[in-house]
C-alpha cells in the first residue's frame, strides 16, 4: 500500500510533466498504485456499515425480543440468547428494589444498555452477578415521617429507603467499587446511544437539524425561567480572552465551507473546569462519538436550555438538579473537534442565541 506522502509526490510529479503522454503514464502508474488503497477504504466502509445493521439488530433483538434469524452465524445467536437471559434476571432483580423504594423506580432501560455495552461479546454474561449489577444503580437513604400520636400530638422517627441513583458517574463509579469492572469512554459512549436508540426507537444524530429536531420533542420544565441575574460563565471570568469562535456565519474548520455557528468555541487545556450556566435541571447526557461529542445540556426553565459540548468527562446526570457555577463536566475534544475547548450554546423555545448577550 503506497504511503500518503509517496502518493503527493506522484501526483506533483505528473502534473508537472509537460509531455501529454508522459502524464498519461504517469497517471496510470499512479491509479495502479492507488487502486489497492480505494478499494480497502471501499471494503473498510462495506464492514463497517454491515456491522452496523449487525449490531443494530442484535440491540433490538436482546431488547424487544423475538426470533433470531436462522441465518445469524452460532456464535452470534449465543451471544444474543445469553443476554436475553441476562436481561430477565436484571428485570427480576430491578422489580426487587422496586417494591423497596416510595414513588420512584429504576431506569431499566438505562440499566440493561449500560449492561449491554459491557457484556455484549462476553462469555456467558448470563452468569455474572445480575443483582450486584443493579445494587450499583441504588443507594440508601435516610427520610423523616411524621406520624400523628393518639393524644393529638405528632411525632417524627426517621426510616432508611432504596432510592435509584441519577448521576451516570456515580453509577459508573459503583460498578467499578462493587464490581470490579472499569467502563472505559468507548463502553460509556456506546451505552449512551444504546439507551437512546431504545428510548426513541431510533439513531438520534449528535447535532445537526435531526439533533435540534429531537431536543423540540423533549419535555421540558413548566417552571418559570430561572432569574437570567444569576447567569455565569462557564469557564469563569475571563471567558472574553478564551473565545476561539464566535456565534454566526463562519468558515467550517473542518470544510473550509462558510456554514452557520451556533453557539461560541472557548479555548482551554484538557480537564478545566465547565460550571452551569444558571440553576436548572440537567435535561440530556450524551457521550457520542462524533458531532457535539461529550455533551449535556440544561433546562433552566421558560424555554431556556444552555448546551455545553465537546466535553472530556461528565459529571451529572439526567434529571440531576444544578445551580449555577456547579462544576458539571471537563474541557475536552470529543466528537467533530479540533481542538480541546468548550462549544457553548443558549437556545431559547428552540432558537439559538448569541451567548454573549447572556454572559456576564
Amino acid at each position: 500500500m503506497a504511503a500518503p506522502a509517496v502518493a503527493s509526490v506522484l501526483v506533483k510529479a505528473a502534473l508537472t510533466l509537460s509531455d501529454e503522454r508522459a502524464r498519461r503514464g504517469m497517471g496510470w502508474m499512479i491509479v495502479g498504485i492507488l487502486s489497492p488503497i480505494l478499494l480497502m477504504i471501499v471494503l473498510i466502509v462495506s464492514l463497517l456499515s454491515a456491522t452496523a445493521a449487525h449490531n443494530n439488530n442484535a440491540v433490538e433483538l436482546c431488547f424487544q425480543g423475538g426470533a433470531i434469524p436462522a441465518s445469524a452465524p452460532l456464535e452470534d445467536r449465543q451471544y444474543i440468547e445469553d443476554m436475553q437471559k441476562s436481561f430477565t434476571s436484571l428485570d427480576s432483580a430491578i422489580e426487587y428494589l422496586n417494591d423497596e423504594m416510595e414513588d420512584e423506580s429504576l431506569d431499566s432501560t438505562r440499566v440493561k444498555a449500560i449492561f449491554f455495552a459491557i457484556y455484549f461479546g462476553e462469555d456467558q454474561p448470563s452468569k455474572a452477578d445480575h443483582k450486584g449489577f443493579v445494587e450499583c444503580f441504588v443507594h440508601r437513604e435516610e427520610r423523616t415521617r411524621t406520624a400523628e400520636n393518639g393524644d393529638g400530638t405528632t411525632s417524627k422517627g426517621t426510616y432508611t429507603v432504596t432510592a435509584p441513583i441519577t448521576s451516570l458517574p456515580k453509577i459508573y463509579e459503583n460498578l467499578s467499587e462493587k464490581m470490579r469492572i472499569e467502563v472505559s469512554p468507548e463502553d460509556q459512549a456506546n451505552a449512551s446511544e444504546i439507551y437512546y436508540r431504545i428510548l426513541y426507537g431510533r439513531v438520534i444524530p449528535s447535532s445537526g437539524t435531526g439533533f435540534d429536531d429531537w431536543v423540540s420533542t423533549l419535555p421540558l420544565s413548566d417552571v418559570p425561567m430561572a432569574s437570567l441575574d444569576g447567569f455565569c460563565s462557564p469557564l469563569g471570568k475571563n471567558w472574553r480572552s478564551m473565545v476561539t469562535s464566535e456565534f454566526g456565519w463562519r468558515r467550517d474548520p473542518f470544510t473550509g465551507e462558510g456554514r452557520g455557528h451556533e453557539g461560541i468555541d472557548l479555548g482551554a487545556a484538557r480537564g478545566t473546569k465547565i460550571r452551569a450556566a444558571l440553576d436548572g435541571k440537567v435535561l440530556i447526557v450524551r457521550y457520542s462519538s462524533s458531532g457535539y461529542g461529550y455533551h449535556l445540556a440544561i433546562d433552566h426553565g421558560g424555554g431556556l436550555i444552555t448546551l455545553y459540548a465537546h466535553c472530556s468527562k461528565i459529571l451529572v446526570g439526567e434529571g440531576q438538579a444544578v445551580q449555577a457555577g456547579d462544576v458539571i463536566a471537563e474541557v475536552g475534544s470529543t466528537g467533530r473537534s479540533t481542538g480541546n475547548h468548550l462549544h457553548f450554546e443558549v437556545r431559547l423555545n428552540g432558537e439559538k442565541q448569541n451567548p454573549r448577550n447572556y454572559l456576564p
